[in-house]
């Protein structure tokens, strides 16, 4: 009896040592498992965090490349505009000489015919100085019969005309100019009421 008591003591704590095992071997595959799932949802938040910051970068990016593209097409256009009009102020001052030179051939082709040689001539200046300035983009300002447009005339009379309707330009003082579609200098004129 003793051997069967020894025996069954001897499985009891075989059966308890197997049970207990067992629960042990359960617990830690259940710990595992907890810290399989803590260690994905630590990796998850890492995860999200970076892509967060990537998504962030990636606009900052995309913002900083949209201004650097807009500073490089006001860059070249600045640019053009420069070569377009950098010579404006040197046109501007040669005006007043093709103005002279207008009213000298008016005031010679007044006086006598023996300074048709000496108008001829200044025609000729006159032809090829206005030919220089088309050639560099400056056109003369249409203004007589033309509808006032306080953009390219600037009145300083204003009389009475059958001729002529309301508001529109009669006579011209200083012929306007412009530069490449710039007004450089507007006409100077007379309306009509």
């Amino acid at each position: 009896m003793k051997n069967t008591r020894d025996d069954m003591e001897n499985k009891v704590v075989n059966d308890v040592n197997e049970t207990a095992e067992s629960d042990l071997e359960a617990q830690k595959q259940e710990f595992e498992e907890q810290a399989r799932e803590q260690q994905q949802d630590q990796i998850s938040e890492i995860i999200a965090k970076k892509e967060e910051e990537i998504n962030d970068l990636n606009s900052r990016f995309l913002r900083l490349n949209a201004d650097f593209q807009n500073y490089k097409k006001r860059a070249e256009k600045e640019k053009a505009e420069v070569y377009q009009f950098g010579n404006e102020k040197m046109i501007a001052d040669l005006l007043p000489i093709l103005d002279n030179l207008e009213r000298a051939n008016s005031s010679a082709n007044e006086e006598s015919a023996a300074s048709d040689s000496i108008a001829k001539g200044v025609e000729m200046v006159i032809q090829q100085f206005k030919d220089i300035l088309k050639k560099h983009g400056v056109e003369e300002i249409q203004a007589v019969g033309e509808a006032f447009d306080p953009n390219l005339h600037h009145a300083v009379m204003q009389e009475d005309h059958a001729d002529y309707e309301a508001n529109r330009v009669i006579d011209v003082f200083q012929k306007g100019y412009t530069l490449n579609g710039k007004v450089i200098r507007p006409s100077m004129v007379k309306v009509s009421n």
